[in-house]
């Protein structure tokens, strides 16, 4: 048996609150995918990054659900770039990571606030509201009213975002279980669904985000789904900035801030970022 050490951190935290907890463990080399994957699995959280040496970047991360390995993960990577540079193995800086999403760069800002960068957006389908309410317990109409569509987009993993009207967000009845079917036939991790906030709101939409087929009932920040609901506002009201909540209805708000580039009317750049802060240390064996 191997004694591991890992870090849990709060992701995407709100002055040291709430986030998204993700579990770190460093010098992951010897590791086995079969052992991180039991790691992950005993943590239980909704990702566990595992951090390695890498002959393409300056880290090589992995990324582990309790039950499967995905290719990317926004709050995972936060946390690795946060924990790094809080026990000051790095300084404030720009780094690049090797991922199965590719290689993407990670900028330290000198108070310890991580900006990540995630691929440029793939766009896919767009999905009728008849067949999407019925998971959510809503009825069609309140999703058509919004006058936005369901549409699946990635910047690392594949989502579908659903708008829906303010004020529903968190009156939603999650069908689990069809949410699972319906992201193994189409290949999506998950539903990131979002309402629009009012104009004096300081977050630009509030979200939640369900992927129970990759074991995440809910998680409450989720950075490579702010990825793709960037670009997907982008596209539909210009926005080049956004700032997003999530994790309300689950008692662990969270704050995400988007940054696009442009060149020429082109997207260029996807940046995810936010704060970070230490939850706990757990020594785990596998």
């Amino acid at each position: 048996m191997t004694q591991v050490e890992l870090y849990l951190i709060r992701a995407f935290s709100i002055a040291g609150k709430g986030g998204n907890l993700a579990g770190v463990v460093l010098n992951a080399d010897t590791l086995t995918d079969l052992q991180k994957q039991s790691i992950a699995k005993q943590v239980g959280v909704s990702e566990t990054a595992f951090v390695c040496q890498s002959d393409k970047a300056d880290f090589q991360v992995s990324f582990f659900t309790p039950t499967v390995e995905v290719d990317f993960c926004g709050h995972a990577t936060l946390s690795v770039f946060w924990l790094l540079h809080h026990l000051q193995y790095i300084s404030a800086g720009s780094y690049q990571q090797e991922t199965k999403a590719g290689i993407l760069s990670v900028e330290i800002e000198s108070q310890g606030d991580v900006l990540m960068s995630q691929n440029l957006p793939v766009w896919w389908g767009e999905y009728s509201a008849e067949d999407i309410a019925p998971m959510l317990g809503i009825q069609p109409s309140l999703i058509a009213q919004t006058g936005l569509p369901a549409q699946a987009i990635s910047t690392g993993l594949v989502d579908l975002m659903v708008p829906v009207p303010f004020g529903l967000l968190d009156n939603l009845d999650i069908d689990n279980d069809a949410i699972t079917r319906f992201c193994d036939q189409h290949h999506f991790v998950g539903f990131h669904v979002f309402e629009m906030n009012p104009p004096e709101s300081s977050y630009a939409a509030s979200c939640r985000n369900f992927a129970p087929a990759v074991g995440i009932p809910e998680e409450s920040a989720t950075g490579s789904s702010s990825g793709a609901l960037a670009c997907y506002l982008h596209r539909h009201f210009s926005y080049q900035q956004a700032i997003f909540e999530q994790g309300r209805a689950m008692g662990m708000p969270s704050r995400l801030v988007t940054q696009l580039t442009t060149e020429n009317e082109l997207l260029t750049q996807v940046q995810v970022g936010g704060e970070a802060a230490f939850f706990k240390k757990l020594i785990l064996t596998c």
